[in-house]
């Protein structure tokens, strides 16, 4: 009688080591903001010329804005879409002059204009992303304005009468809540997306991961960030003609590259390649 051998196991399976950068995400407090609105102030006393070109697109974009806003109301929200296009764009060239000033190189407009030549399709994707979420974030308003209202397609005048009458305190607090939670959705995406993808030419899946995972471990933090940011900007456009934009621009696109910078840090190449080849072992 023959001895049966015994079935040999197959070896188990190990997943191929993850082909995106290592990084860790940083532990940050409230006293970082000031330090990088501090650093992204010596960005732009370094480089005025640089600031005062994209603070006046910054500002020329709100005034286009609150101009189609005043007179044709319900074509706001195609031109704010159009803004979100644009301002991703735009803000790289602040985080390319914060970058190449980081690494003791000479800043140069014509650079910064051009930096996202090499990211176009990372660039793409994430903008398509925050322009879908800018479209369902106005589907989702409209139907909680027909939910209390019942008077068909409402225009953006009727909304913001709608939401300063205290007697529609329902709506207003539910448009907040639904308005909120969209916001809180696309500032997580975007907070450190763009510079992840200049810095290190990520896709836009892995930079807005980061993005998610830097608001994850600093939720506090970052959402100070967000309601300081809120607070500038909204304070800047109450200034006579929006002018206070001309400044807060370029030093809020400073700033979020110091902001970027001081929650992800990456593993250098070398240390990279050491911690794929333990992943295999």
């Amino acid at each position: 009688m023959t001895q049966r051998l015994p079935e040999s196991t197959p070896p188990p399976y190990v997943p191929p080591p993850s082909e995106a950068p290592q990084k860790n995400i940083a532990l940050l407090r409230p006293m970082h903001l000031v330090q990088w609105l501090l650093a992204g102030c010596q960005d732009l006393r370094a480089h005025p010329g640089i600031a005062a070109f994209y603070g006046i697109a910054f500002w020329l974009m709100a005034l286009v804005l609150g101009a189609v806003f005043r007179s044709n109301p319900q074509y706001a929200m195609s031109v704010a879409s159009g803004c979100i296009l644009v301002g991703p764009f735009m803000a790289m060239g602040l985080y390319d002059v914060s970058r190449r000033r980081e690494r003791g190189e000479k800043p140069e407009l014509g650079a910064s204009l051009t930096c996202w030549d090499s990211h176009l399709r990372s660039m793409g994707m994430l903008v398509l992303v925050l322009i879908v979420l800018e479209l369902l974030w106005g589907r989702a308003s409209l139907v909680v304005f027909a939910v209390f209202f019942n008077t068909g397609m409402p225009s953006t005048t009727s909304v913001i009468q709608a939401i300063f009458n205290p007697e529609n305190w329902e709506f207003v607090a539910a448009y907040t809540i639904v308005g909120g939670a969209f916001a809180v959705m696309v500032f997580s995406i975007a907070v450190v997306s763009i510079p992840t993808i200049l810095d290190r030419d990520v896709d836009a899946i892995t930079a807005a991961i980061t993005s998610l995972e830097v608001v994850f471990h600093n939720t506090g933090v970052m959402f100070l960030w967000g309601a300081v940011i809120t607070f500038l900007v909204v304070g800047s456009l109450l200034t006579p003609w929006g002018v206070g934009l001309l400044l807060v621009g370029p030093l809020l696109g400073h700033a979020s590259w110091h902001a970027y910078r001081s929650a992800v840090q990456w593993a250098k190449a070398e240390e990279t390649v050491g911690l794929m080849g333990r992943s295999v072992e």
